[in-house]
């Protein structure tokens, strides 16, 4: 019998999500638990898997299609069963009937007509090019009918579209003409999320640290495993991870009547995709080694420039580190934006040399500020700067981490 595949809730809030590439298609085998489509929601792009073994008898959303959670989107069975019937979706009721005959309104057509449709469209002069190449496209404000496509037919292609963005634009023949960019799924997420965070009574606080021992830490590491490259947001993860524990108020988050303290420390990484902030997650930091937290981080970081997470990737994280502290940007100090429903984020300055009096004398340390923003709701502000402290004396003296 033949089994219908709905879209499924992939996270916590997800209402619905786009195809973006059918990696199946109509007539092919499929195996339960093998990729079936790519989906992009309002986080990331990932693969879904199917639900059933068979063929892949009728595809019901096609690509670049919009569909909600728990829509049908394609239909699995034995080779030559009829779905005809079983797999259209029911037509919507009409609550009110047109007062003449010729205004009356044609019933929408089923997903499958409606992606041929669209596809003889194309045959017929619309812009052809392949999801992945319209996505990148809409992401990057690039005009799709400027490019000449050197896919089969003149289709636009992915590569197109990347050689296009690489390539320098002249300037608009009219000064001052307002540029419009359309808001992908991930950017109204991301406005979304901010305007929320922004409501929360917050608090910052801050220091600055000596970063001596981190910097010698670093490169004894590198030269022993010469396979893992340990970077300082490795060594900040492994800190922070520390501190949170031994400050478990900060691990926290405000519940409305409740304030949950978390056991273990799942650590946020903010990462500057090619369409927009996310945070992808190293869990339970405290309990990894430096070498499994570098692992990690280059794992996830990877992924999320190259558009390939997963939603777990972006889910349970406790707490956030946004780093600006790359050669370069240069930041020498920031204040990073709360990443709700977590209670802290750590924004990482710059590491630079400074004048320091230390001892009565004068000396040039290499030092970073770091600017803890807190969700006052939750934490009280002896218990941030006591965490904050924590953390400056871990960086000063990273083996009281390890």
């Amino acid at each position: 019998m033949a089994t219908q595949l709905t879209l499924p809730r992939l996270g916590q809030g997800m209402e619905s999500g786009t195809i973006v590439r059918w990696l199946k298609q109509e007539g092919e085998q499929v195996q339960k638990g093998e990729a079936l489509y790519e989906l992009d929601t309002e986080k990331v792009t990932q693969e879904v898997e199917a639900d059933a073994s068979g063929v892949v008898l009728k595809i019901l959303a096609g690509e670049g299609e919009e569909v909600d959670v728990g829509k049908p989107v394609a239909v699995i069975g034995e080779e030559g069963e009829q779905v005809e019937a079983a797999a259209a979706p029911e037509p919507e009721q009409k609550h009110e009937e047109p007062k003449q005959e010729e205004q009356r309104e044609p019933e929408p057509a089923p997903p499958t007509e409606r992606v041929e449709a669209q596809e003889s469209a194309a045959r017929d002069g619309r812009v052809k090019a392949s999801p992945l190449a319209r996505r990148i496209a809409r992401e990057r404000g690039i005009d799709l009918g400027q490019l000449h496509g050197t896919g089969p037919e003149g289709r636009i292609v992915a590569e197109d579209v990347e050689r296009a963005a690489a390539t320098p634009v002249a300037p608009a023949a009219v000064p001052g003409e307002v540029e419009r960019v359309e808001l992908t799924k991930t950017r109204r997420t991301i406005a979304r999320r901010l305007t929320d965070a922004w409501t929360i009574p917050v608090f910052q606080l801050t220091v600055s640290a000596d970063t001596t021992r981190v910097g010698e830490l670093v490169r004894r590491h590198r030269e022993a495993n010469e396979d893992v490259r340990l970077t300082v947001t490795d060594v900040l993860t492994k800190v922070c991870a520390q501190a949170l524990m031994r400050h478990r108020t900060v691990n926290a988050q405000y519940a409305e009547d409740a304030i949950l303290r978390f056991p273990t420390a799942n650590v946020g990484i903010a990462v500057a995709a090619s369409g927009g902030l996310i945070v992808p997650v190293i869990r339970s930091a405290e309990r990894l080694t430096l070498s499994d937290i570098a692992a990690a981080r280059s794992d996830v970081v990877g992924r999320a420039r190259d558009g390939k997470l997963r939603q777990e990737d972006l889910e349970d994280g406790t707490f956030t580190i946004s780093n600006l502290g790359m050669p370069q940007y240069g930041i020498e100090q920031f204040v990073a934006v709360l990443n709700p429903p977590q209670a802290a984020i750590l924004a990482v300055g710059a590491t630079e040399e400074r004048v320091v009096a230390r001892d009565g004398e004068l000396e040039i340390l290499p030092m970073v500020t770091l600017t803890a923003t807190c969700d006052h709701r939750a934490v009280d502000g002896a218990d941030g700067a006591e965490f904050l402290a924590t953390v400056k004396s871990f960086l000063e003296e990273p083996g009281l981490a390890l």
